[in-house]
């Protein structure tokens, strides 16, 4: 735990951004926040400072945390008008916490660097849930230095955390959890399309998993999901697309296969092609359904 209050900007405040700012302020910590779409209520009444825009954040802050959808997204926020690059000041640190391209990310902290600043990726995994509660999985790439300046910030937002190695690597250990990630959530989908079809109760037939080898985190909450029916984002089918999509990205790079990754990500342009991008990603199962022509529950 930190002995004294850090200033921290924090840019990005949607789903994931806004409970992680909440757990730096619980922690202590003097928050200077900014976003680009209205201020939800919670952070408009908490004593967070809202500034104009990133640069004004970067001029505030000792540490600027990022928490944005998309590579362009981050680029944009970092090196575009009025961005963070234009408020930073030698000794400063950039935390990117999103999930971006590992290759734009290694290019980004060259930028910040040569400004004098430090730069970790630190993208992270547990939802909204894990967001909330402060028990997100934080997956680091940069300088020790750097690291160990952050710690504090990580402890109040996450249980997890691990530096992996230099810039870049946190970014592609997020690639591969959204592949694991996705899979899951793929067999599981097929595994209670299946049962449901064959006339089994797919809530009994997932309870009784829970206690076997198929056990997993994914099973539980987003078996729950599907045959409840609670699709609305924890995580958008739209972004772990983008995910999937840097993975294959990747993969062609490195002359890799990725069999499995490339047919989930099929599934799930199945589900945009439906309209269903801006559902949780547990939505996943609807294309399956779609396919077997049989709901695991009804809507």
């Amino acid at each position: 735990m930190t002995t004294s209050p850090l200033k921290v900007g924090f840019i990005g405040l949607g789903i994931m951004g806004a409970p992680m700012a909440q757990r730096l302020q619980a922690a202590g910590h003097q928050l200077f926040v900014a976003t680009r779409g209205k201020v939800r209520p919670e952070i408009a009444e908490s004593g967070m400072t809202i500034c104009t825009n990133a640069r004004d954040v970067a001029e505030r802050a000792d540490i600027v945390i990022t928490m944005v959808p998309d590579t362009p997204d981050v680029e944009k926020v970092l090196f575009g008008k009025d961005g963070v690059a234009e408020g930073l000041s030698k000794s400063k640190l950039l935390i990117d916490m999103s999930s971006i391209s590992p290759i734009a990310t290694k290019d980004f902290a060259a930028r910040i660097n040569a400004l004098g600043c430090d730069y970790l990726d630190a993208p992270v995994s547990g939802g909204e849930v894990g967001a909330k509660a402060g028990t997100l999985t934080i997956m680091i790439g940069g300088p020790e230095s750097a690291f160990a300046r952050a710690t504090p910030l990580f402890e109040a937002m996450g249980k997890n955390i691990t530096l992996v190695g230099p810039n870049g690597a946190g970014q592609t250990t997020k690639v591969a959890n959204q592949i694991i990630v996705a899979l899951n959530i793929a067999a599981v989908g097929e595994a209670l399309v299946f049962a449901s079809k064959a006339g089994a109760d797919p809530a009994k037939v997932r309870q009784a998993l829970m206690g076997g080898f198929a056990a997993s985190r994914i099973l539980e909450v987003h078996g729950e999901r599907m045959i409840k029916r609670t699709f609305n984002p924890g995580f958008r089918i739209a972004l772990h697309q983008k995910d999937l999509n840097l993975a294959l990205q990747g993969a062609k790079a490195l002359g890799v296969a990725l069999p499995n990754t490339a047919s989930t990500a099929q599934t799930m342009q199945a589900c945009a092609a439906q309209g269903w991008d801006q559902l949780d990603h547990s939505a996943l199962v609807k294309a399956l359904e779609l396919m077997a022509a049989h709901p695991v529950a009804k809507d």
